[in-house]
């Protein structure tokens, strides 16, 4: 008998070796080459005389001039988070990963969509490798009446697979999860990198092919990406994350990966007993229970894509009782904290080198912009003084190293919906007034971060 063959791949970057390195010469991450059989050559998919256009054929160079488009390449589904971060509905011919935490909602979500989908009397195929149709059957039933027919189909052979989507051409195909679809020439584990990545190369074949839209779900590891090889984000045309806290009621839809839309917007969903439903003000659920007049609370706005968001930044800063303060950030990240920190104890002269650090956004978001710089200073300026700032009042601003403050982009949206949430006082940066002056509010331009300590 042969010998099973077997090449090493890396799980970052799906590079190939033949012989284990303790670093991948394609990415350089470290530890990262795992064994696997070789996979033989992909089989040719069943029943090629019914191929598609471009699966099977020769494809032939089409200029760019005569290429068509048109309006009804996307599918407006009618959940308005959901359409936003996709970019406006779902692409046709599109290859779509959703990956989150466990029991975060993902099949919750994408059963939401298959809903809207059958009652828009469109073919929606619904594969799970994890449960049989009667537990799909069981959640369906929790969300409500269904208007049109969903088709279920509980397997984890891929070669099953892409029969079964041949023969029926649905217009939308979920496959839950991508961890456990397998091919049978192939020796590998469900899950492994030669599977995972085959799976994922026979799925996009059969969706640019034949005008198949295909949602895959994948499972996250314990640092937050999705399990598996890297090359898997890279092989779909989206990537989304479904973040939140299990703690909690709310959910945030996030693109990291995109090509027909913005990877900076976000969906906001609040999960009940009959499904996810959407959060039409995120400004509103953020500020719930914010409290008022205490030192360290701060009002800021944030841009997320074409939406602002009204965010609460809290501060606690304190005497240390250990060697080396304590700094901890929850929400942003920990090395903007320290280095605003830093500005405040050369420009200002504010002994925080004796102080443990404390900052968190309020509502679980996470986010990185340089326009929350000013919120997070006046949070540990209020804490450390122990004033509070004024109410109704907001603050936005990027700061530098020799403590000025920068403009920021979106300035008047940040305004706007600052004066909609019933705000009256907003600082940002001089440089920002003159495009902010028309909306009504009264603005406190400022330059340098020596003038936020008059404002308590």
């Amino acid at each position: 008998m042969a010998k099973q063959k077997s090449v090493f791949f890396c799980k970052e970057c799906g590079a190939e070796s033949a012989k284990w390195l303790g670093q991948c010469p394609a990415c350089k991450a470290w530890d990262s080459m795992v064994e696997e059989p070789v996979a033989p050559k992909s089989k040719a998919v069943k029943g090629a005389a019914q191929a598609g256009p471009g699966l099977l054929q020769k494809a032939r160079p089409e200029r760019l001039s005569q290429i068509e488009t048109h309006t009804d390449t996307r599918i407006v589904t009618g959940i308005e988070e959901f359409d936003r971060v996709l970019g406006g509905g779902i692409v046709d011919s599109s290859l779509v990963l959703v990956g989150g935490d466990p029991g975060i909602g993902k099949s919750t979500l994408l059963l939401q969509v298959c809903k809207v989908l059958v009652g828009m009397k469109l073919d929606v195929l619904y594969i799970s490798g994890e449960e049989s149709v009667r537990q799909i059957k069981m959640r369906a039933d929790r969300l409500g009446r269904f208007d049109g027919e969903l088709e279920l189909l509980s397997e984890t052979s891929l070669d099953n697979v892409e029969e079964i989507v041949i023969e029926k051409r649905p217009k939308v195909v979920v496959v839950d999860s991508i961890q456990t679809m397998y091919r049978d020439d192939i020796a590998a584990s469900p899950g492994s990198v030669s599977q995972v990545r085959e799976t994922t190369g026979a799925l996009l074949r059969l969706a640019k092919g034949y005008g198949v839209t295909i949602f895959i779900v994948g499972h996250v590891t314990k640092e937050g990406v999705v399990a598996g090889p890297r090359v898997l984000e890279h092989m779909v045309d989206t990537v989304l994350y479904f973040e939140g806290d299990n703690s909690s009621d709310y959910r945030v839809l996030r693109a990291v990966k995109n090509r027909f839309g913005s990877t900076n917007e976000v969906g906001v969903f609040e999960m009940r007993g009959n499904g996810l439903r959407e959060v039409r003000n995120p400004s509103e659920y953020m500020l719930a229970g914010t409290p008022v007049g205490e030192p360290g609370s701060v009002i800021t706005a944030t841009i997320e894509g074409t939406r602002p968001i009204m965010l609460e930044i809290q501060a606690l800063v304190c005497q240390t009782a250990l060697n080396i303060p304590r700094r901890t950030a929850v929400g942003i990240d920990t090395n903007r904290v320290n280095l605003l920190l830093a500005v405040l104890e050369k420009k200002l002269g504010l002994k925080l080198s004796f102080c443990d650090a404390y900052v968190n956004v309020a509502g679980g978001m996470k986010v990185n912009e340089p326009a929350l710089d000013v919120a997070i200073v006046m949070a540990m300026l209020s804490s450390y003084s122990n004033k509070p700032l004024g109410e109704k009042t907001i603050c936005f601003g990027e700061v530098g190293l020799t403590g000025e403050i920068r403009g920021v982009s979106q300035a008047e949206q940040r305004v706007t919906e600052a004066k909609q949430l019933g705000y009256e006082t907003v600082i940002l940066p001089k440089v920002n007034i003159r495009s902010a002056k028309e909306c009504g509010v009264k603005l406190i331009g400022v330059g340098h971060i020596s003038e936020l300590m008059r404002l308590f």
